[in-house]
């Protein structure tokens, strides 16, 4: 039976370059995912898109001297570049600054305030005379009410970690032209997410047995602690028009219209294949899964509030009265990755950044030690000297030599052709037994999203062949017996052959390689272009991948004897030690 799985992934700020912690958090993970499930025969819509608005994108365009359209444009450009070279395969990456979004958004906020779910309320914020402007929190700069830290931003202490209000730090100064701001009251509309609260916990309860326990506790705990109206909108000037009259002079909060872009980034994609209707299949069949791929920061955002939202809107583009859009099946989000130790960091530019990690590397070593240590349950630790050693011992040592000597083996000796095999022995059929498992071990571990544990187990299936190799007569016996021999090499190469798609997910681009190495004239994955989208008044560039040619792969060798086989080649490149102290002297640089 083919089942519906959209996938939403976490959209990042288009206000600077994607790093490891990206990559670990949410966007390997919901690859690796959506990867499996396309090679078992599902039908997947993954989605995401650059966060186009809001004061991060503002804030730093300010800084660099230009608009915040210039700068999310930039960095949309490096997003798309980016994850077509680590090989995030999105059906479609957009933005949330396109004439579909701002429709969709505003849809929601009418339906929202239509239902009596948005209600009004005065506000007490710091408004600059210097500048003629409110100030939105991350403008705000003063001293921590709590630590006394004097460089505290208006929304949190980065000294002590404390959530803030603006009106709470002492000394309060604006980050734009350091003028003492005064208090002034404005006006907003707020979300009624305690209205929703008996909903919440109902829809917490039907999905707790399969959501992960830090995550659904956090959930549980927000509600019980006492949910609060939030704000939608605020005084600021980019971002999506509120569309009502007399409020043109502010806009949607960016908390509250991003996470709609899982929904309108569907409807933009069926619009792009041309087929409008599409989108319907994953939103209204109630049997579709929706799974949530974000980092531990924005567990209250996908766990609550985008449920409240959808909630609300209900059936706002179905006529038929018994549709509902459906809320996510699972919200599987990782904890933090620090690095070296240490917590991520911009602004000492302690990190690891992707489009930087990715012109010395190939993107299978970085994906394999980004899911290696993936943050799974709790923060892990990109250390370069692990780094290494699991590529050196592991990825080469492990996998990729077995792949690349039995491959040789056979084309050497057998003039590029699979052998024809004696009559199978017990050790062989064991093997090849213990090798096909792994499709439904590894499969329900994928499916668990419990990549590490998957990630584990294909290494340990690669180490059984590996150990079967040790044991079984091949290299030794060629001439003396080339049957004996050929059994070995050929009940090898349909391991190998079976474990190449067993580590497909998780490493896409040298599992190609290793399939054209086996004579396969049909690739395990599509393609993934970026293309130029046309909208009314202007273009933007998304991310596409065809995923056609994935499916109903997830399947056991069908190596045939006398296949041709292409000439071998290693898949992974051994690292020297020395790198380790070249790449731990990058981190903490200034930023050119």
């Amino acid at each position: 039976m083919t089942d519906l799985i959209h996938i939403s992934v976490a959209w990042p700020y288009a206000n600077g370059d994607l790093h490891v912690g990206h990559l670990a958090g949410a966007y390997l993970p919901a690859d690796i995912f959506s990867r499996y499930h396309r090679l078992k025969g599902n039908r997947v819509l993954m989605v995401s898109g650059s966060d186009s608005h809001g004061t991060p994108i503002t804030v730093e365009a300010d800084a660099r001297g230009v608009s915040p359209r210039e700068l999310f444009e930039h960095y949309h450009e490096r997003f798309l570049e980016t994850q077509k070279a680590i090989g995030i395969s999105y059906d479609l990456f957009t933005h949330t600054d396109t004439q579909n979004h701002h429709r969709i958004a505003q849809d929601f906020f009418l339906r929202l305030y239509k239902e009596e779910y948005l209600y009004r309320e005065i506000q007490r914020q710091l408004y600059s005379e210097s500048e003629g402007r409110f100030l939105p929190d991350r403008y705000v700069e003063g001293t921590c009410p709590i630590c006394g830290y004097n460089e505290a931003r208006g929304d949190q202490c980065d000294n002590c970690g404390n959530l803030l209000d603006a009106l709470e730090l002492i000394e309060p100064r604006s980050r734009t032209d350091g003028s003492r701001p005064m208090v002034r009251e404005t006006e907003h509309f707020f979300l009624d997410l305690p209205a929703f609260t008996d909903r919440l916990l109902s829809y917490l309860e039907e999905h707790a047995d399969h959501w992960r326990p830090n995550v659904i506790n956090f959930a549980r705990n927000y509600i019980t602690g006492g949910l609060k109206g939030r704000p939608v909108t605020r005084d600021i000037e980019w971002g999506v028009p509120v569309p009502l009259e007399g409020w043109e002079d502010k806009r949607i909060y960016v908390w509250f219209e991003a996470v709609m872009g899982y929904f309108s980034a569907s409807v933009e994609w069926a619009h792009n294949i041309g087929q409008p209707e599409a989108w319907k299949e994953w939103w209204y069949n109630p049997e579709a899964r929706g799974y949530c791929f974000i980092g531990k920061d924005n567990i209250p955002f996908h766990t609550l509030i985008w449920q409240a939202e959808l909630l609300g809107v209900n059936r706002i583009y179905e006529q038929d009265e018994s549709a509902r859009l459906n809320l996510p099946y699972d919200v599987p989000a990782n904890e933090f990755m620090n690095i070296e130790g240490a917590q991520f960091s911009k602004s000492r530019n302690w990190a690891v950044w992707l489009p930087d990690i990715l012109e010395r590397y190939d993107p299978d070593p970085i994906r394999y030690y980004v899911t290696a240590v993936m943050p799974e349950t709790r923060d892990s630790d990109f250390s370069w000297e692990d780094f290494v050693r699991r590529n050196n011992d592991e990825l080469v040592g492990t996998w990729g030599n077995l792949a690349n000597r039995v491959l040789s083996f056979a084309y050497k000796h057998w003039d590029g052709h699979v052998p024809e095999p004696g009559e199978l022995r017990p050790v062989d059929q064991e093997l090849l037994d213990q090798v096909e498992g792994g499709f439904e071990t590894i499969g329900n571990l994928i499916e668990g999203v419990k990549l590490r544990a998957a990630l584990q187990e294909a290494m340990r299936l690669a180490r059984e062949v590996n150990g079967y190799l040790d044991r079984a007569p091949w290299f030794g016996v060629i001439k003396k017996d080339k049957t004996s021999a050929a059994t070995t090499v050929y009940t090898a190469l349909r391991s190998i052959d079976s474990l190449k798609v067993l580590l497909s997910p998780f490493l896409p681009f040298s599992a190609e390689r290793l399939n054209t190495m086996f004579g396969y004239d049909q690739p395990l994955f599509g393609e993934q272009k970026i293309v130029t989208i046309e909208e009314e008044q202007r273009t933007h560039a998304v991310l596409t991948y065809d995923a056609s040619r994935a499916n109903g792969r997830w399947a056991r060798s069908e190596l045939k004897p006398g296949q041709r086989l292409g000439k071998p080649d290693p898949l992974y490149k051994k690292l020297d030690d020395s790198i380790v102290e070249q790449e731990r002297g990058r981190l903490g640089r200034p930023i050119d």
